[in-house]
């Protein structure tokens, strides 16, 4: 089985030319049609001579991704729900934003989610297996070439947990940070985790400089093991004592993702709760209208407790913004697509 040229960083991919008998400067060439010019095949690298061209194409593939569906929103919005090649029910999802600042997208990092939580539509689909670094990096590539755009901002919330796929995701993350990669700054690149807290001790070990995103959605053990599994493994005092060292550790504001359901934690109780949990944190809370899934027991918060919610935090010195809701009309929550395609 050949083996997918895009998961190699820039320092492997000089040792894997070495080993079969190249130079090592050639590898910054690779990288270069790699990613800046985003080939389609080999022989596109005219640069390369014949004999090594024929000897990566019979032992290396480019992990190229069939488009099995895209769906673009009134908002410019553009879902992309991917057949990764391997097996007819591998897709993936990916979404594109528009921002006055650039392009950002969406990633995912696992075909499939282990983490259960009960407001997400990937919840209740198999998981498949980890995306391997090549396959997180051909999203960002496959909707480029697609969209004839080149993307800014890099968010790893799509389908998977991250840190679940961490070996992974770093290294995906070393490839796009490279100057003679994607080229994309880490201060870019976003990672969010439902709270795998030995990871983010990790993380904050790495000294990458990525936005860390943590899902929190209740102040309180009991609420948030409703919602989220994971909370029954790493509760919320854990949580927070990682996320402490990680800021300790980088100096890095960490973001917290707060999905607001109706009747469950968007009153003002709620909101009192999490301003003294997050109080004197280098915090910001990014609330997100909740979306109804199906099936799902949770449905979105009233417009009117969703700035409540905001304000008090706000008065109380956290700074809490609403997450702007792009591609509602074409399901562009995380799992959304890949659930209908699965059942048709």
């Amino acid at each position: 089985m050949k083996k997918n040229i895009k998961n190699y960083n820039l320092e492997e991919l000089k040792e894997e030319l070495k080993s079969i008998g190249e130079k090592t400067f050639r590898a910054e060439q690779i990288f270069k049609w790699l990613y800046c010019e985003n080939v389609n095949s080999f022989d596109e690298m005219t640069n390369l001579s014949l004999d090594l061209r024929k000897k990566l194409e019979e032992n290396y593939s480019l992990g190229l991704f069939k488009i099995e569906k895209k769906l673009e929103s009134i908002d410019g919005t553009k879902k992309y729900l991917f057949n990764v090649q391997d097996d007819e029910e591998n897709i993936i999802e990916s979404v594109l934003m528009s921002y006055h600042h650039g392009y950002s997208i969406c990633v995912s990092s696992q075909i499939g989610c282990k983490m259960g939580c009960t407001f997400c539509a990937s919840t209740g689909i198999k998981f498949a297996r980890n995306l391997e670094s090549g396959e997180i990096i051909q999203q960002i590539l496959e909707i480029e070439k697609d969209s004839e755009i080149k993307i800014s901002n890099i968010v790893f919330m799509g389908i998977g947990e991250p840190l679940d796929n961490y070996d992974n995701v770093m290294n995906a993350i070393r490839i796009i940070n490279n100057p003679k990669g994607l080229n994309i700054g880490a201060r870019h690149i976003s990672i969010s985790t439902s709270g795998i807290v030995p990871k983010i001790y990790d993380l904050a070990d790495q000294h990458i400089g990525c936005t860390l995103s943590v899902s929190l959605h209740s102040s309180n053990n009991k609420k948030r093991g409703e919602m989220m599994p994971i909370n029954k493994v790493y509760p919320i005092e854990e949580l927070m004592k990682a996320c402490n060292y990680y800021i300790e550790k980088t100096n890095k504001r960490i973001s917290f993702e707060y999905a607001l359901a109706k009747d469950n934690n968007d009153n003002l109780k709620d909101a009192k709760e999490l301003a003294k949990l997050l109080k004197g944190m280098l915090a910001h809370v990014n609330l997100i209208p909740i979306n109804k899934i199906e099936l799902g027991k949770y449905s979105k918060s009233s417009n009117e407790n969703i700035i409540k919610f905001r304000d008090y935090l706000n008065n109380c010195g956290i700074i809490a913004t609403v997450r702007r809701e792009l591609g509602s009309d074409i399901n562009a929550a995380c799992g959304q697509l890949r659930r209908q395609n699965l059942k048709k």
